[in-house]
C-alpha cells in the first residue's frame, strides 16, 4: 500500500489576473517531510507541483528539496482547512523514462486516487467589459495508482469515473444524487472514490 511505501519557484502572478484568489502554493503551511535516507525534518513548509520543489523553513533554516530528495510531506493547509499528504513517486507522462514527482493524495484503497495542481489561463465572457477577459485559474488533474505502482492520468468526466466503478456505478450514482456531489470538486471527488473503496473494506 502506498502509505506503508513511502518552492516554490517565487513568482508573483499579476494582480489582475489572481485578484480575488488564493493559491495554497504561495503560502506557507505547519508540516513534516521525511528524506529519502528516512531523516524527518519540521517546519514551514511551502510546495509547488508546477516545479516539483518543496521549501521548508525552521527557525534561519531555509532548505529547498526536489522531489528526488523527498518521499513524503504532510501540510496542514489553513487555506482549505485540511491536512494534506504528498508522496514522490515515479511517473512518465509521455510513457518513456520516469522521474519523480509529487502527487496529492486523496484517497487509498480499491481506488487509489491522486491528484497534481496546474495553473491555466482561461478566457472567459463578461457582460460588463463587453467581451472576454482572460484569468490564471487553477485546476487539479487526477491520477489512477494501478496495483503494480504504475500511475495513469484520468481524463474522463462523471460516466467514466461510474464506468471505472463496475458493479458499484449504480450505488455510486444514488450516493453522489443524494449527497449532491460534484465529480469536477476535488473534495466531492474524494468522497465519491472513498465511498466505493468502501464496498472492498473488509
Amino acid at each position: 500500500m502506498l502509505l506503508t511505501a513511502a518552492a516554490s519557484y517565487g513568482q508573483q502572478y499579476p494582480s489582475n489576473n489572481t485578484r480575488g484568489q488564493q493559491f495554497s502554493f504561495e503560502y506557507w503551511h505547519k508540516g513534516y517531510l521525511i528524506l529519502e535516507g528516512g531523516d524527518t525534518l519540521k517546519g514551514q513548509l511551502k510546495y509547488n507541483l508546477q516545479t516539483d520543489l518543496i521549501q521548508i523553513q525552521d527557525g534561519n533554516r531555509l532548505e529547498t528539496f526536489t522531489a528526488r530528495k523527498v518521499v513524503f510531506y504532510e501540510i496542514f493547509d489553513a487555506l482549505q482547512n485540511e491536512y494534506r499528504r504528498f508522496f514522490s513517486l515515479p511517473f512518465s507522462a509521455q510513457g518513456a523514462y520516469k522521474a519523480p514527482v509529487f502527487f496529492e493524495l486523496l484517497t487509498e484503497g480499491k481506488m487509489t486516487l491522486l491528484a497534481r495542481e496546474v495553473l491555466e489561463y482561461k478566457t472567459y465572457s463578461s457582460f460588463y467589459y463587453y467581451g472576454s477577459y482572460t484569468r490564471l485559474v487553477l485546476i487539479y488533474k487526477y491520477f489512477l495508482l494501478e496495483e503494480d505502482g504504475d500511475i495513469q492520468e484520468f481524463v474522463g468526466k462523471k460516466n467514466d469515473w461510474l464506468y471505472a466503478m463496475g458493479n458499484q456505478g449504480e450505488q455510486v450514482q444514488k450516493y453522489v444524487k443524494s449527497n449532491k456531489l460534484d465529480f469536477d470538486e476535488k473534495k466531492d471527488l474524494t468522497k465519491i472514490v472513498e465511498f466505493y473503496n468502501s464496498f472492498f473494506k473488509h
